[in-house]
């Protein structure tokens, strides 16, 4: 079992869930961030942190293009270690539906 960052991260990109993450596997995108699968130890700590509720346990249903999704970025993608501020207006995209098909970027974020 892996966790895996889903659509609800874009756009709000909150970064608790990187502040509490004891082996460092969160990386980040433009607009969101994704969780290496691999380096993922299955704690669950990052779950409740996340405002959004954007990470999900993998054994949930229908998460199979999610983890393929955050697999993949995290191979292009810096990885993050220090929580940053989330964007000015976070709390206007949590929740909007859609977000992945019109608003998702594959273009890495800067990393620590």
């Amino acid at each position: 079992m892996t966790y895996v960052v889903t659509d609800n991260c874009i756009k709000c990109k909150y970064m608790d869930c990187v502040e509490v993450c004891p082996v460092d596997c969160f990386y980040e995108g433009e607009n969101m961030l994704v969780i290496q699968p691999d380096e993922c130890i299955d704690c669950g700590v990052c779950e409740p942190e996340c405002p959004a509720e954007a990470i999900k346990p993998d054994t949930e249903p229908g998460l199979e293009s999610w983890l393929k999704l955050n697999a993949d970025m995290a191979k292009s993608w810096p990885n993050i270690t220090q929580k940053k501020a989330a964007p000015a207006d976070a709390k206007e995209w949590d929740g909007k539906p859609g977000k992945l098909e019109a608003h998702f970027s594959a273009n890495p974020g800067s990393g620590d």
